[in-house]
C-alpha cells in the first residue's frame, strides 16, 4: 500500500513538474518543440510536393511492370524508419555518395529522413484516392480527350479535400517518427535534438517532468491533427450531401 501511494506521489509531482514547463514557457522545451515541428513541416512539404503528382499519375497511368511497382511502392509502407534512418546514414556518411554535401548529423538529414520515411504514405494514398477517381470519371476524360497526365491532374483536383487529409496524415507520420532521426540527427542539444528523440533522452537521464512536458505537446499535436481530419471529412460529406440535394431539386424542377 505505501509502495502505491509513493508511486502515486511521485507520478503526481512529475505530471505537475511537466504541466509547469508548459505554463512557464520553457526555453529548452520550446526550442525542441519549434524544431520539432520545424523539420516535419519540411519533410511534409518535400514528401507531398513529389508524392502527390507521382501518386496521381500513377492512378490512372497503365504501363508494364506498374504491378510490381505499386507492390514495390506498398512494401515500402511498412519499412522501419530505422531503416530509412540507416539508408540515409549511408547515403551521407563521408564515404556515401551524398558525402560531399556534409548534411551528416544538421537539420537537413532529418528532414531527407523524414520526407523519405512520409514518401510513400503520400504516394500510395494518393495513387488510391486518384485510382477510386478514375474508375469514375476516368471514362468521361478519355473521351473528351484528356491524356493521361492531365486526367491525374483534374482527378487530383477533383479530389483535393481528400487529399487534404493526405497531408495532415503524412504530418503526423512525420511528427511521431523517432528512429531515422535519432540515426541521422544524433540527438544533438540545440541542433538536432526534436519532441521523440528529447523524450527518449530524458526518460534515460530521469528527467521524467521535460519527457512528460514534451510527451503531452507530443500528444496534443496528434490530437489537433486528428480533429482537422475528423472536421474535413465531416465538411466534405456536408457538402458533398448539399451537392447531392441540389442536384435532386434540379432534377425535379
Amino acid at each position: 500500500m505505501a509502495t502505491i501511494t509513493h508511486l502515486m506521489a511521485t507520478l503526481t509531482d512529475v505530471a505537475t513538474a511537466a504541466l509547469k514547463l508548459i505554463a512557464d514557457s520553457d526555453a529548452n522545451l520550446i526550442a525542441i518543440v519549434a524544431r520539432s515541428l520545424a523539420v516535419s513541416a519540411m519533410a511534409c512539404l518535400l514528401a507531398c510536393l513529389v508524392g502527390l503528382l507521382l501518386g496521381a499519375w500513377l492512378g490512372v497511368a497503365h504501363f508494364a511492370g506498374r504491378a510490381a511497382l505499386l507492390a514495390l511502392l506498398n512494401t515500402f509502407l511498412a519499412v522501419p524508419s530505422v531503416v530509412v534512418g540507416l539508408v540515409v546514414y549511408l547515403l551521407l556518411s563521408r564515404s556515401g555518395p551524398l558525402g560531399f554535401l556534409g548534411w551528416l548529423f544538421s537539420f537537413k538529414a532529418m528532414v531527407l529522413a523524414q520526407a523519405l520515411l512520409v514518401l510513400p504514405v503520400v504516394t500510395a494514398l494518393t495513387r488510391q484516392l486518384v485510382d477510386d477517381a478514375e474508375a469514375l470519371h476516368g471514362e468521361q476524360l478519355r473521351s473528351l480527350g484528356a491524356r493521361p497526365l492531365l486526367r491525374s491532374l483534374l482527378l487530383a483536383w477533383d479530389e483535393r479535400y481528400a487529399l487534404l487529409t493526405v497531408v495532415i496524415a503524412s504530418f503526423g507520420r512525420a511528427i511521431s517518427e523517432v528512429g531515422a532521426v535519432m540515426i541521422v540527427g544524433g540527438n544533438m542539444e540545440g541542433f538536432t535534438r526534436v519532441m521523440t528523440t528529447a523524450i527518449a533522452l530524458e526518460t534515460s537521464k530521469g528527467d521524467l517532468p521535460l519527457a512528460l512536458a514534451l510527451g503531452l505537446i507530443l500528444l496534443a499535436v496528434v490530437l489537433v491533427l486528428n480533429l482537422l481530419l475528423a472536421g474535413l471529412r465531416r465538411w466534405r460529406e456536408g457538402e458533398e450531401g448539399m451537392a447531392g440535394t441540389l442536384s435532386t431539386m434540379r432534377s425535379a424542377l
